[in-house]
């Protein structure tokens, strides 16, 4: 007798994968946790965070949002102004370093930075670079629209049962002078760039890990009742400035960021990861869910991801009403805002 002579079906290739169909394949995800209709679930993250917040909403489920569309504001304009993509209006969090440096804020740890960006007479928050696309009419219309986001990301934090952060990236850029971080490399979509002040880091495995780390302790010491679900975005880099191939930059990335999620989940009991990079990126599913561009996942992609997600809590709590989501619906919430794409524009686009 010897230990493989015990292991279930999934353990093994030839059963789980080899002789199903690739949409049979199952038992990818035992949750955690029960995540109840009504508890109040937190998104952050890189752009395929979204897709999360999105299918809570649709599916029934409670898609915890603190900072609100303003009074008057069109529903066509919602989006624009980075309303309803994720909790709060932080933009894009790529990377575990600019996740911690967005609690230090919230923790009143830290203050954010002074630096601002001016453009055609507007002002632009060089950490929210996008979120007011034709910028702000002053400094302090946008600090104080910042020390809001600061407010609601804090509310998120304490009054959520989950928080759920999609890690995306392991490429950053560092102002070395200030120590601070960008959510995208200053003059690419605003601000100057700077060589002198500007430095790229590609992250290793203990300083996201180390920043992860210390986010949601940071977190937890402000709602020890709070757990986390982690998930890795299965989208490829637009770009990378590491000097290798892009492709050979995303794997070392994700390859970082899947083995730091995975190390915190089999180490903290209030910590779950959820398998969307691998459903996306598997060979099991032969890039099925990409679109043409071997990038963007189709809308398809989306939902079975979402269906795995809430098929695998339906079937192990078994009390959970999952509400069925349209063609229709899937397709708008697959529509995402991603800042990363605009990159593309200074390859020769995508």
């Amino acid at each position: 007798m010897h230990p493989y002579k015990s292991l279930p079906d999934k353990a093994f290739w030839r059963p789980s994968v080899a002789e199903l169909n690739a949409f049979e394949v199952n038992n990818l995800w035992s949750p955690k946790f029960k995540i109840k209709p009504d508890s109040k679930v937190a998104t952050y993250g890189s752009c395929f965070a979204q897709h999360i917040g999105n299918a809570l909403q649709d599916r029934g489920f409670n898609w915890f949002i603190t900072e609100q569309p303003i009074v008057g504001l069109p529903p066509e304009f919602t989006k624009k102004y980075n309303y309803n993509i994720f909790t709060s209006r932080t933009g894009n969090i790529y990377t575990t370093s600019i996740l911690k440096q967005w609690v230090s804020w919230a923790s009143g740890e830290a203050t954010p930075p002074d630096e601002y960006w001016e453009a055609n007479g507007r002002i632009f928050d060089p950490f929210r670079p996008t979120v007011e696309p034709e910028g702000f009419e002053s400094i302090e219309e946008m600090r104080m629209a910042r020390e809001e986001t600061i407010k609601r990301f804090k509310q998120s934090i304490v009054e959520s049962d989950f928080f759920v952060f999609t890690l995306g990236l392991t490429e950053s850029w560092v102002n070395i002078e200030g120590g601070y971080e960008y959510p995208l490399c200053p003059g690419t979509v605003q601000g100057e760039f700077d060589p002198a002040k500007h430095v790229f880091v590609n992250q290793d495995f203990p300083t996201v890990r180390n920043n992860l780390q210390n986010a949601i302790l940071a977190m937890r010491s402000l709602n020890p009742r709070l757990r986390f679900i982690l998930t890795v975005s299965p989208v490829p880099l637009t770009a990378t400035a590491s000097g290798e191939h892009v492709v050979l930059a995303t794997m070392y990335s994700k390859s970082v960021l899947r083995a730091v999620a995975g190390l915190m989940e089999q180490t903290r009991r209030f910590i779950d990861y959820f398998p969307s990079y691998e459903i996306i990126n598997s060979p099991v599913f032969k890039g099925a869910f990409f679109e043409p561009n071997m990038r963007s996942v189709s809308a398809y992609g989306v939902r079975f991801v979402m269906d795995t997600f809430f098929q695998s809590l339906k079937e192990k709590y078994g009390d959970l009403i999952v509400e069925d989501v349209d063609a229709k619906a899937a397709q708008a919430s697959a529509d995402v805002v991603c800042e990363e794409e605009l990159l593309g524009a200074f390859g020769g686009g995508q």
